[in-house]
């Protein structure tokens, strides 16, 4: 634990519980040191003070930090870095692999320069659970499961090997094997601690993650966010992660969720209401009456979806249901007891009401006008209220694609075997996602309805693919224990596997003949599931409206087996007798759902879960990976490959300089996610990607998926902007990843393009809207345009983790001025772009001049703003990128 011996604040307490006693820095004794009172302070900043207070060197974190924090200004937030270094890192494999394989070049290169290899070492704890390569190839069998996991492995046993590697060559980095869980409710039911120890010194559990919905463990008062993996690499290494000074927004909970309507309908009008405020870059923190009406997994479910309305954090203030929780999920009875005690010694126990924390606005939810929703087709806070979807949904389908709609102007059906597909007839409904499957209240109410739906005669129709992946294996083993699983099966909802599956995009392939349907007719089908993202092409490439719902709404929708129907007013179906059934005749009451849980979901089952861990993984036990510091890299190797970002490194960085006479690679609309820019599902056999593995003897049958390939840059680069629903408008007549070469106008893809202008020397600058970077923390989609040679983006809006993310890669993100876009400056591809004025000096948050060359030989210029917004971004930048500068901090310390 890096602290300094002399800590002026002398704020070291004693705390004694149970005849247990350890040291901790109270911040109550701030005031005692002439800071003044915390008592206003948002609970979230507290936990960062402490963390500041605790780490105190004079150096990374100095006297001033701890007194800016402490001085929080709610209406005007001091313009100030906060070094935050967090306790722990988790990842998952997608994010994992390609962070493992930079630690792993990071040695190399430190041996190449004559160093210690092993001096890179993570610091702090690493818990990578393995959970995103499991794929929905078999689904609606008892074998299900067993088939796709023995896919897995065959796919991903080179993967896996490696990982093995880095088990045994790092001292700190723990694997959770495949099959037990997905990261993020394995971290809220066993991994996370609230209050850790160490060294005699207790101090809040806090984390950052190589995943976005790392937010999920804000819902048990741990304060922990997603970064990229580049930035959780840094702080592995001991680096801070740096934050401005946030705004908090309160939001204020009153009441209580009417009977029928559930936590995921409460989180998808959070996510519409926030999106709507803007809190990106901001904390959110919940509070007031209606916090204490809604259970751990409950509030968990909330801030999972963090990401999706765009804060940094969607925090809940540890209380009593916290430490039942703990307590309930199989935690030590003498490590609650010392969470109890720790959190009420620092003053961060228990729910605010409103007036009692200073929070720079708030926003008012009365739980009781929560209703019955669902959200898309192709965003998560596009909410629509149950009753409103048939409408809706006709209404899109004719509304032009440039207007957000499909661009349909006939209707049209295609028939199967026994069922007819037509628009808006579902081709997936799945049970998915740690959002949902953490909480067992929306899963019991899922199994509850399909008993229910069975004992009524309904059944789905042949045409959907239907499959649950629970979050944990404690999940199936109340389902199981409650004799639901059964009646889900019975409807075809099988377990096919315990990870994330179909909400990443690994939903596998079709029914031959659905597929075939869809692409003859050009049908509009959806998905319906019971995750948090529905971006274009993510959840399938050929399934175009996709909507996200709580579990048992994805039951019911797969019964009807179509999107347009009102369920508030049409049956579901009719069963064998004719009898028409509704949604209300099967739809479970609270009362129901509570009296399960009662009986079903306690301590044993989730300590003998967790306690099997190694038991519920042969496959991963019989695997062997190499030995040693440095990993022996394969030249042959087609998913892990020696990355390029070390090669003819130095001790000293470069100047930076002006960006000159480079050329668009792409200009793009509002909203594009991380898998537009690099997806992480299906590669197809005609991409670059796909060229790239048949020429290295892959079959299309092994391709496996552009995820599970990121510990391969030949791979990645090739699927930059590979997605099959981005948009260039560049090349408005064709989806894709094309554009268009110049001088020539040549259309091309864009790989091919930026080979041609790296082999030129030239440099490459992307152009886009707003909302750049939603989604994922992917840190392949700045990764990918570094390889292809983009040396800036310049856009009108970032969300936060993207925009880290280029800094940490070394291109210049850059910001129209307000009424300001690639529009209005009238931008087709064919210029030339010089960006200017920063070289020489580059400061926090200034602004560089961009120069426009139009082919006609006119020249346009314009100010745009420099979104590197703290010092040391700035160094970051200077260094061409995060690692580079952690590596040379290392050998020149």
């Amino acid at each position: 634990m890096s602290q300094s011996s002399h800590n002026p604040f002398n704020a070291r307490r004693t705390l004694e519980t149970d005849g247990l006693a350890c040291n901790y820095y109270a911040l109550p004794a701030l005031a005692d040191a002439g800071i003044g009172s915390i008592a206003t302070l948002p609970i979230s900043l507290r936990i960062l003070l402490e963390s500041l207070l605790r780490h105190y060197d004079g150096h990374q974190i100095t006297e001033q930090d701890v007194v800016n924090l402490a001085h929080w200004d709610a209406t005007s937030p001091k313009a100030a870095e906060i070094p935050f270094k967090p306790a722990r890192v988790v990842a998952q494999d997608f994010t994992g692999v390609p962070l493992v394989v930079d630690i792993a070049a990071m040695r190399s290169a430190v041996a190449a320069l004559g160093g210690d290899a092993s001096m890179i070492e993570p610091l702090v704890p690493v818990d990578l659970v393995i959970d995103h390569s499991v794929q929905v190839d078999a689904y609606g069998t008892e074998n299900a499961f067993q088939f796709n996991t023995r896919r897995e492995f065959e796919r991903n046993k080179e993967r896996y090997e490696f990982l093995k590697w880095g088990q045994q060559a790092f001292e700190k980095f723990n694997i959770i094997p495949p099959s037990i869980g997905i990261v993020h409710q394995v971290n809220l039911e066993y991994l996370a601690q609230v209050v850790m120890t160490e060294e005699g010194v207790a101090y809040p559990d806090t984390v950052v993650g190589t995943d976005s919905h790392t937010t999920m463990i804000n819902g048990l008062g741990i304060v922990g966010w997603g970064v990229g993996g580049i930035e959780a690499e840094a702080a592995m290494l001991g680096q801070p992660v740096y934050i401005l000074t946030p705004e908090v927004l309160g939001v204020h909970l009153k009441g209580e969720l009417q009977d029928g309507v559930t936590a995921t309908d409460l989180v998808l009008t959070v996510t519409q209401r926030l999106r709507a405020a803007e809190v990106v870059d901001k904390f959110v923190e919940f509070f007031g009456p209606g916090v204490e009406a809604l259970s751990l997994p409950d509030r968990a479910t909330l801030s999972n979806m963090c990401p999706e309305y765009g804060a940094t954090i969607g925090f809940f203030p540890p209380d009593a249901e916290t430490i039942n929780y703990l307590r309930l999920t199989g935690r030590a009875e003498a490590h609650v007891a010392l969470v109890e005690a720790y959190l009420k010694a620092q003053g961060i126990f228990g729910i605010p009401r409103l007036g009692e924390v200073h929070y720079s606005d708030v926003l008012e939810i009365d739980l009781g006008d929560i209703e019955p929703s669902i959200a898309g087709p192709k965003r998560p806070q596009d909410r629509i209220a149950v009753s409103d979807v048939k409408r809706t949904f006709g209404e899109l389908l004719t509304l032009p694609t440039a207007d957000g709609g499909f661009g349909i102007p006939e209707p049209a059906t295609a028939k199967t075997d026994a069922n007819v597909i037509t628009h808006g007839s579902i081709a997936i409904s799945a049970i998915t996602s740690c959002t949902n499957t953490s909480n067992p209240s929306v899963m019991i109410g899922a199994g509850l309805l399909a008993k229910k739906a069975v004992e009524k005669g309904l059944r789905v129709p042949d045409y959907v693919k239907t499959s649950l992946a629970p979050g944990s294996r404690v999940v199936t083993e109340y389902l199981q224990n409650t004799g639901l699983l059964r009646y889900l099966e019975k409807l075809g909802y099988n377990v096919v596997g315990y990870g994330c599956t179909t909400c990443i995009g690994n939903s596998g392939p079709l029914n031959e003949e659905v597929q075939a349907a869809i692409d003859t007719e050009n049908l509009v089908t959806a998905s319906v599931l019971s995750g948090n993202r529905n971006f274009e092409a993510r959840v399938h490439p050929e399934i175009k409206a996709n909507f996200l719902m709580s579990p048992p709404l994805v039951v019911a929708y797969g019964i009807a087996g179509r999107i347009d129907i009102n369920l508030a007013t049409e049956p579901l179906g009719h069963n064998d007798t004719g009898e028409a059934v509704y949604l209300r005749d099967i739809w479970p009451t609270r009362q129901e759902i509570a009296d399960m849980i009662r009986v079903s979901v306690d301590r044993k089952t989730f300590r003998e879960m967790y306690q099997q861990i190694g038991a519920q993984a042969p496959e991963w036990d019989a695997l062997t990976g190499a030995t040693g510091v440095l990993y022996p890299w394969h030249e042959k190797s087609t998913y892990i490959q020696h990355p390029p970002f070390f090669e003819a490194f130095s001790r000293e960085p470069a100047p930076i300089s002006d960006v000159v006479d480079a050329r668009i690679l792409g200009i793009f609309g509002d909203s594009v996610t991380t898998d537009h820019i690099s997806p992480a599902g299906a590669i197809a056999a005609a991409s670059p990607a796909g060229e790239y593995l048949q020429e290295n003897g892959v079959e299309p049958r092994d391709f496996n998926t552009y995820g599970a390939r990121r510990g391969n840059d030949r791979v990645m680069s090739r699927g930059t902007f590979a997605n099959r629903r981005v948009r260039n408008l560049m090349t408005p007549d064709i989806e894709g990843g094309f554009t268009r070469y110049y001088p020539e106008g040549e259309q091309t893809t864009i790989y091919e393009a930026a080979n041609h202008y790296r082999e030129n020397g030239i440099s490459t600058v992307i152009f886009a809207g707003k909302d750049y970077g939603m989604g994922s923390s992917r840190d392949w989609a700045a990764k990918g345009p570094k390889l292809l040679g983009v040396s800036a983006v310049v856009v009108e809006s970032y969300e936060r983790i993207h925009r880290s993310n280029l800094i940490g890669m070394g291109i210049l993100p850059l910001q129209f001025q307000p009424g300001e876009n690639a529009q209005t400056l009238n931008l087709d591809g064919s210029e030339q772009i010089s960006i200017t004025g920063f070289a020489a000096d580059l400061q926090p948050g200034q602004l560089a001049t961009l120069d426009i060359v139009r082919a006609t030989g006119e020249t346009v210029s314009t100010e745009v703003l420099i979104r590197i917004d703290s010092p040391v971004e700035v160094d970051y930048y200077k260094h061409g990128g995060i690692l580079d500068y952690v590596i040379r901090n290392f050998l020149n310390a």
